[in-house]
C-alpha cells in the first residue's frame, strides 16, 4: 500500500524534499513519517475494561455480595461506585488501586436476576448476577387475646437506627469472624413467622441465637469499636442489655439480652475479647445470646462471615 503525503514548499524544504538527499535528510524523513504513522494506532488503542469480581458467584438470599473493582489507571479518577437498583453502595479502597463494595441481601427480597452497575475510571460496566432463593424455617405462634407483646421505646428505636447507619471508612476486621459464644446454635437466621395464623410479611429473625448458659462469656467476633451500649434501665425493653460493635466500612455486630456488659462506648475491641455475658434481659423467654450482623444497614446471615474471610 502506498501512503501519499501532500506538502507545501516550506514543508518540502523542512523534510528535505526537492533538494539533494543527504543522510541527515533521510533521517529526518524517517523520524517524521514514523511519528505520523504511529499516531493513528496510539489514538485508536481501546481503554481496558474495568476488572470486576463478584463473590459469591451465585449468592442466595441472606448472603453478603462482595464486589471488588481493580483499576488499571487510577490517574483517570478513582471515584468507584456500585449501584443495585435504587441503592448506591460505597466502594472502599482495600488495596492499592483496588476497591470493594458490600451488598446485603435479606429474606424479605425476591430471588432472581439483579443488575449491578459499576462505575470507575470514566467507564460503566453492567453485570448480571443470579440471586438464588432460600428456604427459611417457619414458626407458628399463637398469642392470647389482647396480648400486644413488648414494645420498644422511642429512645431504643432511635439508638438502634443510629447504630445501623454508622459508616466508618476504616476496615477493622481481618479474616473470618469467631463465634461470640460457645453455646450451640438454636434459632437460625431468617426464620419467618405466622402470628395467630397470619403471616408476618415484614418479619424475619435478624441474626442467630446461641443457647449459652446464663453468665457465660460473650466475646467480640472481630475487631471493632463499641458504638452502642444500652441497658434495660435506659429504656431498652426489647433489646435488653445490648452492645453494638462497628467493624468498619458498613459492617456492624449487635449482641442482645446480656446479663452483664464489660465494655463502654468508644472502646476498641479485638477478636475474642470479652464484651459481656449471656442473659435473658429484654424480650427474651430464657437465657441466650442473639448475635445480629448488619451490612450497610441491613441484617445479613452471620454464618458465611464465620466460614470464610470477606475482604
Amino acid at each position: 500500500m502506498t501512503v501519499e503525503y501532500h506538502t507545501s514548499d516550506s514543508h518540502k524544504k523542512f523534510l528535505g524534499l526537492g533538494v539533494p538527499a543527504s543522510k541527515a535528510n533521510l533521517s529526518a524523513i524517517s523520524v517524521v513519517v514514523g511519528i505520523f504513522a504511529a499516531l493513528p494506532i496510539a489514538l485508536a488503542a481501546p481503554a481496558k475494561a474495568l476488572q470486576v469480581q463478584v463473590n459469591p458467584a451465585t449468592p442466595k438470599l441472606g448472603d453478603t455480595i462482595s464486589v471488588v473493582v481493580n483499576l488499571d489507571n487510577p490517574a483517570n479518577g478513582s471515584n468507584v461506585t456500585v449501584t443495585n437498583g435504587d441503592e448506591t453502595y460505597p466502594a472502599y479502597e482495600i488495596a492499592p488501586n483496588q476497591y470493594r463494595a458490600l451488598i446485603p441481601t435479606t429474606p424479605l427480597e425476591k430471588a432472581g436476576t439483579r443488575t449491578l452497575q459499576v462505575s470507575g475510571e470514566g467507564q460503566v460496566q453492567n453485570l448480571s448476577i443470579q440471586v438464588r432463593d432460600r428456604k427459611f424455617p417457619v414458626q407458628r405462634i399463637n398469642l392470647p387475646p389482647g396480648k400486644a407483646g413488648v414494645k420498644a421505646t422511642q429512645h431504643e428505636l432511635n439508638r438502634a437506627k443510629s447504630f445501623r447507619e454508622v459508616r466508618t471508612p476504616e476496615k477493622f476486621w481481618d479474616g473470618p469472624f469467631v463465634a461470640p459464644n460457645k453455646g450451640r446454635l438454636t434459632t437460625m437466621y431468617g426464620v419467618r413467622r405466622y402470628y395467630n395464623g397470619k403471616f408476618a410479611n415484614d418479619y424475619y429473625h435478624r441474626g442467630i441465637d446461641y443457647a449459652g448458659a446464663a453468665g457465660s462469656p460473650v466475646v467480640a467476633p472481630a475487631a471493632g469499636r463499641v458504638v452502642l451500649v444500652g441497658q434495660v434501665s435506659q429504656g431498652f425493653r426489647v433489646h435488653g442489655n445490648v452492645v453494638g460493635i462497628d467493624h468498619g466500612q458498613g459492617v456492624a455486630s449487635i449482641f442482645m439480652h446480656l446479663s452483664r456488659i464489660n465494655v463502654k462506648e468508644g472502646d476498641f475491641v479485638k477478636p475474642g475479647e470479652l464484651i459481656g455475658a449471656v442473659g435473658s434481659t429484654g424480650a427474651s423467654t430464657g437465657p441466650h445470646l442473639h448475635w445480629g450482623l448488619y451490612v450497610n444497614g441491613k441484617s445479613v446471615d452471620p454464618v458465611p462471615w464465620r466460614n470464610q474471610a470477606v475482604k
